[in-house]
């Protein structure tokens, strides 16, 4: 009895007071003043400005076209040799190339020289097409991946800034009805315990709103980051229109994956690559032949002009052992080769299965969104009949949390399943290497951009 009286004295000064004494609330984020927004399509160009991946991968195209100049003009150029010496002996000499006797001598010298075979010219030139084709589809692929990235971080943004406007919506209808429940007890019309579980729901609601904007606050950071900013970006608005249908079937998209998808086609450059590399190998078996000519001039003078020599040179070389290290190149190549091929057959492989996982995907958040707007209304009717018969006192406190409760776990499923097949979306772009709904990848316009 004694405890009863307390409690009863407790929830009425709780109730006279307007509630529990709550801390401070960090209210939803909207926009963070001064950070810049920015569009699906200016997130991804910076990203791919600045990721190290990609920058990387473009780095090996620049590489591996000067690799395909060099093979080129070794193939078909020689190499040039110039030289110029002079030399003061402490006696004279006999310089032949004055007929005297002379303490000096000078000579200039132009050697120039072509392997026409032997020295693996054609594997490598080979080798250096198949390291541009492997270069360019790597650079696509690093791309694409980190398009997505920023994809992810994008849409990160942007679900959690819905999600805590959902967590606000909470909070306002937690703060209605304990405003009205604490109307009804003090009136006599309900029992002290229903604001006190409305008191706990508030609680939660502005509990859920710090989670939601740290959140949010990370996700911001995240996308700053990864399109080259030190602090937060915002993400632009975006429809959130029901997604459409793919336009094509998931049999065509692994076909597509498999003849166009950049994973797929560096593999297959690889594997050239690899076959040329044995070839450039099996290629130090052939006799050397090798084309020369040098022409020089020789004096006692600073400028040598007193004699001139031209000779010319064929010259042919029959590699018979060198200690194993041919057959050592070979066996290397050899197994690259079968590495490259296996991975090749792996990613095509894989494509059926990679495919089919972000094609339903795609197709299982589309079906979400459907259910999750009808969700949504059925979970706000429910909401205001609740509210309705609880402030005429025919429902309990019980039914009416449980009906806040489902609105906003339903609004909160609705946002996570509009996001899914949108990043679900932006990996089957990845496997393909091309976009399928570009038009709607402008769609959407910055607020603000940075200047």
């Amino acid at each position: 009895m004694i405890r009863d009286a307390w409690q009863a004295a407790l929830l009425a000064g709780f109730l006279s007071a307007g509630g529990l004494a709550i801390p401070p609330l960090v209210n939803a984020q909207a926009t963070i003043p001064g950070a810049p927004i920015v569009t699906l399509v200016e997130a991804r160009r910076r990203a791919t400005s600045v990721d190290p991946d990609a920058v990387a991968a473009r780095g090996h195209v620049e590489i591996a076209v000067w690799e395909r100049r060099t093979a080129m003009t070794d193939l078909l150029t020689p190499n040039v040799t110039a030289g110029v010496s002079y030399i003061h002996f402490s006696d004279p000499f006999f310089n032949f190339g004055t007929g005297s006797i002379s303490p000096n001598a000078t000579s200039a010298i132009l050697q120039g020289s072509y392997a026409v075979l032997g020295t693996g010219k054609f594997g490598e030139l080979r080798r250096s097409r198949a390291s541009i084709d492997n270069a360019e589809a790597s650079e696509m692929a690093a791309r694409f991946r980190t398009a997505f990235a920023a994809d992810a971080a994008y849409f990160a943004v942007l679900a959690d800034r819905d999600l805590s406007r959902v967590a606000a919506d909470r909070l306002r209808r937690a703060e209605e009805q304990f405003g009205v429940a604490r109307v009804r007890v003090l009136a006599g019309e309900a029992i002290a315990p229903d604001s006190l579980q409305l008191l706990l729901e508030l609680n939660r609601a502005r509990l859920e709103i710090l989670r939601a904007d740290s959140a949010l606050s990370t996700s911001r950071l995240r996308l700053g980051r990864q399109i080259g900013l030190a602090g937060p970006a915002e993400a632009a608005p975006v429809d959130t229109a029901m997604p459409p249908p793919l336009p094509l079937s998931q049999e065509d998209a692994v076909n597509q994956m498999r003849a166009r998808g950049p994973e797929i086609a560096a593999a297959r450059a690889a594997e050239r690559g690899a076959d040329a590399a044995l070839l450039a190998a099996r290629e130090r078996y052939l006799p050397e032949i090798t084309l020369g000519a040098t022409t020089g001039a020789y004096d006692a003078e600073l400028f040598p002009s007193a004699l001139k020599r031209t000779q010319y040179a064929v010259g042919i070389a029959l590699p018979i052992w060198n200690g194993g290290q041919r057959e050592l190149a070979v066996a290397r190549a050899r197994v690259a080769r079968r590495t490259a091929q296996s991975e090749r057959r792996e990613r095509e492989r894989a494509a059926g299965e990679a495919m089919a996982e972000t094609f339903h995907g795609y197709q299982t958040a589309r079906a979400a969104i459907e259910l999750a707007t009808v969700s949504v209304a059925v979970a706000a009717e429910n909401y205001r009949v609740q509210g309705a018969r609880y402030r005429e006192g025919e429902t309990t406190i019980l039914e009416l949390l449980e009906a806040q409760l489902a609105l906003s776990e339903s609004e909160g499923t609705l946002v996570r399943a509009r996001f899914a097949a949108r990043l679900a979306l932006a990996q089957i772009e990845t496997l393909l290497g091309r976009r399928l709904f570009e038009a709607d990848n402008e769609s959407n316009r910055p607020l603000r951009q940075d200047r």
